[in-house]
């Protein structure tokens, strides 16, 4: 591969552990690793630059649990780390950056609470802060995939892109830990409509061919777990530089 789409490898975190679950069913969950500060070591080894950490804990309960691995990762690797779940208030955006992360990802609060969200980006900058769009049935999904709201796809990214956004991680919820493939036509659709946005296509990965695609596409970045995890994408095929 060329490589010109960004690679970033997730850590999903229940309980201090490295997991995953099923279309964010906390039922459905899988441990890979106890130690998830071995896994981002390995990910910094085979040349990945950036990590995407999820604390689920903390998505479940709307606010941060996981800080202390947070820091952990922060602490023993090079990493570029973005982190998410359970960023609710101030109190919680400042831990993140305090404990390590270079960029959060936002989602509930976006929906719930625009003015904070808008406050904050004009605080930290859009550079340090990624729009968490989940997405089921085209409306945006909140509070740990637990509750849909509202509001729609497109508008809702509008609204946001006016006021500076440039990062957005966006997940369709039905395809996220199934191995069945990425939703490659929404992430088109939002890039004819957004064309200078730094969409980051996650959910439903399941081989170096669906990262082929996704760039072809023309997406620019994309996120992956389960794949590496169950040992179905080819890290020496995807032409990491170290």
């Amino acid at each position: 591969m060329t490589n010109k789409i960004e690679l970033i490898p997730a850590i999903d975190i229940i309980g201090g552990q490295c997991v995953r679950l099923t279309k964010g069913d906390y039922t459905q969950k899988k441990v890979y690793n106890t130690n998830p500060i071995d896994v981002a070591l390995e990910f910094e080894s085979l040349g990945f630059k950036r990590l995407h950490v999820v604390d689920l804990d903390g998505a479940k309960s709307k606010h941060i649990v996981n800080k202390e691995v947070l820091e952990a990762i922060s602490k023993s690797t090079n990493l570029k780390i973005d982190f998410g779940g359970g960023i609710k208030t101030k109190d919680d955006i400042e831990q993140a950056f305090e404990h390590g992360a270079s960029m959060v990802t936002i989602g509930s609060i976006a929906v719930t609470q625009p003015d904070l969200f808008i406050e904050w980006i004009n605080k930290y900058g859009a550079d340090r802060l990624i729009l968490g769009a989940d997405v089921r049935n085209g409306k945006i999904s909140i509070n740990g995939w637990k509750e849909d709201s509202s509001e729609d796809l497109l508008p809702f990214l509008k609204k946001y892109i006016d006021k500076g956004v440039k990062n957005v991680l966006c997940t369709e919820i039905s395809k996220d830990g199934t191995l069945q493939g990425p939703a490659i036509e929404l992430y088109k659709r939002i890039m004819q409509e957004y064309p200078g946005l730094h969409l980051i296509a996650s959910g439903g990965v399941s081989s170096n061919q669906d990262i082929t695609e996704l760039e072809k596409a023309g997406i620019p970045a994309v996120v992956f777990g389960k794949a590496y995890y169950e040992g179905k994408i080819d890290i020496q095929k995807l032409g990491l530089k170290k």
